[in-house]
Protein backbone atom coordinates (compact mmCIF):
# COMPACT_ATOMS: atom_id res chain seq x y z
CA UNK A 1 0.00 0.00 0.00
CA UNK A 2 3.14 2.31 1.12
CA UNK A 3 4.21 1.28 -2.21
CA UNK A 4 1.53 2.40 -4.55
CA UNK A 5 0.95 5.46 -2.28
CA UNK A 6 4.29 6.97 -3.13
CA UNK A 7 3.70 5.59 -6.60
CA UNK A 8 1.48 7.81 -7.12
CA UNK A 9 2.82 10.74 -5.44
CA UNK A 10 5.69 10.42 -7.51
CA UNK A 11 4.15 10.77 -10.77
CA UNK A 12 3.58 14.43 -11.51
CA UNK A 13 1.24 13.75 -14.67
CA UNK A 14 -1.42 11.65 -12.81
CA UNK A 15 -1.71 14.47 -10.19
CA UNK A 16 -1.87 17.17 -12.84
CA UNK A 17 -4.73 15.25 -14.11
CA UNK A 18 -6.56 14.34 -11.15
CA UNK A 19 -5.61 17.70 -9.76
CA UNK A 20 -7.35 19.55 -12.79
CA UNK A 21 -10.18 17.08 -12.57
CA UNK A 22 -11.00 18.13 -9.08
CA UNK A 23 -10.44 21.96 -9.35
CA UNK A 24 -12.81 22.27 -12.86
CA UNK A 25 -15.26 20.25 -10.69
CA UNK A 26 -15.27 22.34 -7.64
CA UNK A 27 -14.21 25.69 -8.70
CA UNK A 28 -15.72 25.26 -12.80
CA UNK A 29 -14.44 28.32 -15.18
CA UNK A 30 -17.81 30.48 -16.53
CA UNK A 31 -17.66 30.45 -19.88
CA UNK A 32 -17.59 34.91 -19.63
CA UNK A 33 -14.62 34.97 -17.35
CA UNK A 34 -12.70 31.79 -18.69
CA UNK A 35 -9.26 33.25 -20.61
CA UNK A 36 -10.16 31.75 -23.55
CA UNK A 37 -13.12 34.47 -24.02
CA UNK A 38 -9.81 36.59 -24.88
CA UNK A 39 -8.25 34.07 -27.61
CA UNK A 40 -12.05 34.20 -29.21
CA UNK A 41 -12.40 37.41 -29.33
CA UNK A 42 -8.37 38.04 -30.80
CA UNK A 43 -9.56 35.28 -33.60
CA UNK A 44 -12.52 37.39 -34.13
CA UNK A 45 -10.59 40.44 -33.99
CA UNK A 46 -7.86 39.13 -36.56
CA UNK A 47 -10.46 37.68 -38.92
CA UNK A 48 -11.51 41.05 -39.44
CA UNK A 49 -8.73 42.26 -40.37
CA UNK A 50 -7.45 39.67 -42.93
CA UNK A 51 -10.42 38.02 -44.39
CA UNK A 52 -11.46 40.01 -46.93
CA UNK A 53 -14.98 39.42 -48.30
CA UNK A 54 -12.85 41.14 -51.95
CA UNK A 55 -10.46 38.29 -51.97
CA UNK A 56 -10.40 35.01 -54.06
CA UNK A 57 -11.63 31.85 -52.00
CA UNK A 58 -7.91 30.63 -52.59
CA UNK A 59 -6.52 33.70 -51.58
CA UNK A 60 -8.96 33.64 -48.44
CA UNK A 61 -7.55 29.81 -47.43
CA UNK A 62 -4.36 31.27 -47.46
CA UNK A 63 -4.84 34.02 -45.08
CA UNK A 64 -6.99 31.31 -42.48
CA UNK A 65 -3.77 29.22 -42.76
CA UNK A 66 -1.55 31.85 -41.93
CA UNK A 67 -3.58 33.75 -39.33
CA UNK A 68 -4.16 30.07 -37.57
CA UNK A 69 -0.14 29.37 -37.58
CA UNK A 70 0.34 32.64 -36.47
CA UNK A 71 -2.18 32.36 -33.54
CA UNK A 72 -1.83 28.78 -32.61
CA UNK A 73 2.30 28.85 -33.16
CA UNK A 74 2.95 31.52 -30.97
CA UNK A 75 0.93 30.20 -28.05
CA UNK A 76 2.85 26.78 -28.54
CA UNK A 77 6.21 29.25 -28.40
CA UNK A 78 5.56 31.23 -25.27
CA UNK A 79 4.22 27.71 -23.43
CA UNK A 80 7.49 26.37 -24.20
CA UNK A 81 9.04 29.34 -22.79
CA UNK A 82 6.85 29.51 -20.25
CA UNK A 83 7.95 26.27 -18.74
CA UNK A 84 11.24 26.57 -19.03
CA UNK A 85 10.78 29.22 -15.76
CA UNK A 86 8.53 27.13 -13.73
CA UNK A 87 9.38 25.62 -10.31
CA UNK A 88 6.42 23.56 -9.61
CA UNK A 89 6.01 20.83 -13.13
CA UNK A 90 2.47 19.68 -11.16
CA UNK A 91 1.13 23.35 -10.77
CA UNK A 92 2.05 24.74 -14.45
CA UNK A 93 0.47 21.10 -16.63
CA UNK A 94 -2.64 21.25 -13.91
CA UNK A 95 -3.28 24.94 -14.42
CA UNK A 96 -3.22 24.58 -18.15
CA UNK A 97 -5.18 21.24 -17.82
CA UNK A 98 -8.28 23.03 -15.87
CA UNK A 99 -8.56 26.04 -18.45
CA UNK A 100 -9.05 23.42 -21.30
CA UNK A 101 -11.58 21.31 -19.53
CA UNK A 102 -14.95 22.31 -20.03
CA UNK A 103 -16.54 18.94 -18.28
CA UNK A 104 -18.72 20.80 -15.49
CA UNK A 105 -19.90 23.39 -17.89
CA UNK A 106 -21.17 20.87 -20.26
CA UNK A 107 -22.54 18.58 -17.69
CA UNK A 108 -24.48 21.77 -16.15
CA UNK A 109 -25.67 22.73 -19.63
CA UNK A 110 -26.77 19.10 -19.97
CA UNK A 111 -28.92 19.64 -17.07
CA UNK A 112 -30.48 22.48 -17.94
CA UNK A 113 -31.09 21.45 -21.52
CA UNK A 114 -32.84 18.34 -20.59
CA UNK A 115 -35.06 20.19 -18.41
CA UNK A 116 -36.62 22.35 -20.93
CA UNK A 117 -36.85 20.33 -23.10
CA UNK A 118 -38.90 17.79 -20.64
CA UNK A 119 -41.43 21.13 -20.49
CA UNK A 120 -41.11 21.93 -24.06
CA UNK A 121 -39.75 25.36 -23.38
CA UNK A 122 -39.05 25.82 -27.07
CA UNK A 123 -37.61 30.08 -26.13
CA UNK A 124 -35.13 28.18 -23.29
CA UNK A 125 -33.66 25.51 -25.21
CA UNK A 126 -32.82 28.03 -28.19
CA UNK A 127 -31.28 30.07 -25.62
CA UNK A 128 -28.95 27.33 -24.34
CA UNK A 129 -28.47 26.36 -27.73
CA UNK A 130 -27.38 29.61 -28.81
CA UNK A 131 -23.99 29.67 -26.54
CA UNK A 132 -22.65 26.27 -27.94
CA UNK A 133 -24.19 26.61 -31.70
CA UNK A 134 -22.93 28.56 -34.83
CA UNK A 135 -26.35 27.86 -37.06
CA UNK A 136 -29.77 29.99 -35.86
CA UNK A 137 -31.65 28.70 -33.48
CA UNK A 138 -34.86 30.38 -33.72
CA UNK A 139 -36.50 28.13 -36.35
CA UNK A 140 -36.25 24.77 -35.08
CA UNK A 141 -39.19 22.39 -34.41
CA UNK A 142 -38.82 20.72 -30.91
CA UNK A 143 -37.59 17.34 -32.84
CA UNK A 144 -34.90 19.79 -34.24
CA UNK A 145 -34.08 20.92 -30.69
CA UNK A 146 -33.96 17.41 -29.22
CA UNK A 147 -31.74 16.79 -32.60
CA UNK A 148 -29.58 19.79 -31.98
CA UNK A 149 -29.52 19.38 -28.00
CA UNK A 150 -28.08 15.00 -28.73
CA UNK A 151 -25.63 16.11 -31.14
CA UNK A 152 -24.14 19.08 -28.95
CA UNK A 153 -23.93 16.66 -25.96
CA UNK A 154 -22.13 14.02 -27.63
CA UNK A 155 -19.77 16.26 -29.66
CA UNK A 156 -19.30 18.67 -26.44
CA UNK A 157 -18.09 15.53 -24.19
CA UNK A 158 -16.02 14.55 -27.13
CA UNK A 159 -14.19 17.65 -27.59
CA UNK A 160 -14.13 19.37 -24.19
CA UNK A 161 -12.94 16.48 -22.18
CA UNK A 162 -11.81 13.00 -23.95
CA UNK A 163 -10.22 15.70 -26.57
CA UNK A 164 -8.58 17.28 -24.25
CA UNK A 165 -7.60 14.57 -21.87
CA UNK A 166 -5.81 13.13 -24.93
CA UNK A 167 -3.97 15.37 -25.81
CA UNK A 168 -2.44 15.50 -21.70
CA UNK A 169 -1.62 12.35 -22.18
CA UNK A 170 0.61 13.18 -25.31
CA UNK A 171 2.00 16.59 -24.36
CA UNK A 172 0.72 17.45 -20.61
CA UNK A 173 -0.40 20.69 -20.39
CA UNK A 174 0.58 22.46 -22.91
CA UNK A 175 -1.13 19.41 -25.81
CA UNK A 176 -4.16 19.93 -23.30
CA UNK A 177 -4.80 23.90 -23.96
CA UNK A 178 -3.49 24.30 -27.38
CA UNK A 179 -6.00 20.87 -28.52
CA UNK A 180 -8.36 23.40 -27.11
CA UNK A 181 -7.28 26.63 -29.11
CA UNK A 182 -7.52 24.83 -31.45
CA UNK A 183 -11.37 23.49 -31.19
CA UNK A 184 -12.04 27.68 -30.35
CA UNK A 185 -10.61 28.40 -33.60
CA UNK A 186 -12.60 26.06 -35.38
CA UNK A 187 -15.57 27.53 -34.02
CA UNK A 188 -14.67 31.22 -34.07
CA UNK A 189 -14.12 30.66 -38.17
CA UNK A 190 -16.28 27.64 -39.06
CA UNK A 191 -17.37 27.37 -42.26
CA UNK A 192 -20.68 26.73 -42.03
CA UNK A 193 -20.77 30.64 -41.58
CA UNK A 194 -20.77 32.25 -45.27
CA UNK A 195 -18.16 35.16 -44.19
CA UNK A 196 -15.76 32.40 -43.50
CA UNK A 197 -16.54 29.67 -45.73
CA UNK A 198 -13.07 29.79 -47.47
CA UNK A 199 -11.19 31.10 -44.17
CA UNK A 200 -11.89 28.78 -41.73
CA UNK A 201 -11.10 25.58 -43.91
CA UNK A 202 -7.72 25.43 -43.07
CA UNK A 203 -9.23 25.38 -39.07
CA UNK A 204 -11.68 22.87 -39.56
CA UNK A 205 -9.05 20.84 -41.01
CA UNK A 206 -6.52 21.13 -38.19
CA UNK A 207 -9.41 20.32 -35.87
CA UNK A 208 -10.51 16.86 -37.67
CA UNK A 209 -6.91 15.95 -37.95
CA UNK A 210 -6.25 16.71 -34.42
CA UNK A 211 -9.89 14.72 -33.37
CA UNK A 212 -9.88 11.62 -35.42
CA UNK A 213 -7.98 9.30 -33.05
CA UNK A 214 -9.74 10.61 -29.92
CA UNK A 215 -12.72 11.41 -31.00
CA UNK A 216 -12.77 7.28 -32.76
CA UNK A 217 -11.82 6.27 -29.36
CA UNK A 218 -14.28 7.80 -27.78
CA UNK A 219 -16.94 6.34 -30.27
CA UNK A 220 -15.39 2.93 -29.44
CA UNK A 221 -15.79 3.51 -25.89
CA UNK A 222 -19.68 4.32 -25.89
CA UNK A 223 -20.49 1.60 -28.42
CA UNK A 224 -19.68 -1.26 -25.30
CA UNK A 225 -22.46 -2.64 -23.23
CA UNK A 226 -26.09 -3.24 -24.48
CA UNK A 227 -26.23 -2.68 -28.44
CA UNK A 228 -22.61 -2.80 -28.69
CA UNK A 229 -23.03 -4.93 -32.00
CA UNK A 230 -25.88 -2.79 -33.48
CA UNK A 231 -23.33 0.33 -33.05
CA UNK A 232 -20.66 -1.66 -34.36
CA UNK A 233 -22.67 -2.39 -37.38
CA UNK A 234 -24.06 1.30 -37.78
CA UNK A 235 -21.06 2.43 -37.10
CA UNK A 236 -19.19 0.61 -40.04
CA UNK A 237 -22.73 1.64 -42.60
CA UNK A 238 -22.82 5.33 -41.76
CA UNK A 239 -19.44 6.26 -39.97
CA UNK A 240 -17.49 7.42 -42.61
CA UNK A 241 -20.48 9.29 -44.35
CA UNK A 242 -20.27 12.57 -42.36
CA UNK A 243 -18.15 14.91 -43.02
CA UNK A 244 -15.71 15.24 -40.22
CA UNK A 245 -14.44 11.50 -39.27
CA UNK A 246 -14.54 12.16 -35.74
CA UNK A 247 -18.18 13.58 -34.95
CA UNK A 248 -19.43 10.96 -37.50
CA UNK A 249 -18.28 8.21 -35.48
CA UNK A 250 -19.35 9.38 -31.95
CA UNK A 251 -22.58 10.24 -34.11
CA UNK A 252 -23.54 7.48 -35.59
CA UNK A 253 -21.94 4.63 -32.90
CA UNK A 254 -24.62 6.48 -30.13
CA UNK A 255 -27.39 7.34 -32.42
CA UNK A 256 -27.31 3.28 -33.26
CA UNK A 257 -26.87 2.26 -29.65
CA UNK A 258 -30.09 3.76 -28.66
CA UNK A 259 -31.78 3.78 -32.03
CA UNK A 260 -31.91 7.81 -32.18
CA UNK A 261 -32.18 9.88 -35.42
CA UNK A 262 -29.72 12.45 -35.95
CA UNK A 263 -27.93 14.31 -38.59
CA UNK A 264 -30.32 15.88 -41.15
CA UNK A 265 -30.19 18.93 -42.89
CA UNK A 266 -29.47 22.06 -41.15
CA UNK A 267 -29.52 25.82 -41.54
CA UNK A 268 -26.79 28.55 -41.71
CA UNK A 269 -26.79 31.84 -42.66
CA UNK A 270 -30.19 31.32 -44.14
CA UNK A 271 -28.79 28.75 -46.57
CA UNK A 272 -29.86 25.00 -46.24
CA UNK A 273 -26.92 22.76 -45.70
CA UNK A 274 -27.52 18.67 -46.34
CA UNK A 275 -26.00 16.42 -43.91
CA UNK A 276 -26.50 12.76 -43.80
CA UNK A 277 -29.11 11.05 -41.28
CA UNK A 278 -27.41 9.06 -39.01
CA UNK A 279 -28.73 6.20 -36.29
CA UNK A 280 -31.72 4.59 -35.94
CA UNK A 281 -35.42 6.07 -36.26
CA UNK A 282 -36.42 7.46 -33.20
CA UNK A 283 -36.77 11.28 -32.60
CA UNK A 284 -34.88 12.23 -29.44
CA UNK A 285 -36.75 13.06 -26.50
CA UNK A 286 -35.76 14.17 -23.08
CA UNK A 287 -35.02 10.64 -21.50
CA UNK A 288 -32.58 10.34 -24.41
CA UNK A 289 -30.96 12.95 -23.58
CA UNK A 290 -30.71 12.23 -20.49
CA UNK A 291 -29.58 8.17 -21.66
CA UNK A 292 -26.87 10.15 -23.58
CA UNK A 293 -25.53 12.41 -20.58
CA UNK A 294 -25.50 8.94 -18.44
CA UNK A 295 -23.52 6.95 -21.10
CA UNK A 296 -21.23 9.90 -21.96
CA UNK A 297 -20.33 10.34 -18.08
CA UNK A 298 -19.92 6.65 -17.53
CA UNK A 299 -17.69 6.14 -20.37
CA UNK A 300 -16.07 9.51 -19.41
CA UNK A 301 -14.99 7.59 -16.13
CA UNK A 302 -13.47 4.28 -17.82
CA UNK A 303 -11.62 6.63 -19.67
CA UNK A 304 -10.35 8.34 -17.17
CA UNK A 305 -9.48 5.16 -15.02
CA UNK A 306 -7.46 3.79 -18.38
CA UNK A 307 -5.41 6.72 -18.73
CA UNK A 308 -4.56 6.72 -15.17
CA UNK A 309 -3.93 3.12 -15.16
CA UNK A 310 -1.82 3.49 -18.50
CA UNK A 311 0.32 6.80 -16.93
CA UNK A 312 1.13 4.74 -13.75
CA UNK A 313 2.37 1.70 -15.82
CA UNK A 314 4.30 4.08 -18.25
CA UNK A 315 5.90 5.31 -15.05
CA UNK A 316 6.56 1.77 -13.66
CA UNK A 317 8.14 0.83 -16.81
CA UNK A 318 10.55 3.99 -16.67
Amino acid sequence: MTDAIALIAGNSTLLALWGALALQWLFPIPSQLSPLQIWRQLALTLASKVNKPSDAPQQKRLSGLLSWSLLWLTVLIVLICLYQLVWIDVTFHLLLLWVALDWRNMHKFSKQFVHAYSREDKLQCRALLDSKLNRYTGNLSLLGLGKAGAETLLVGYGRLVIGVLFWYALAGGIGAILYRLAVELSRCWSPSRQQFRHFGQPATTALAILDIVPLRLFALFLMIGHNGRVALRGLRQQGESWQLPGPGWLLAATGHKLSLSLGGPVIYDQIKMERPKLGGKIAPAALHLSQIDRLANQRLWIWISVQSLLLLMLQGAV
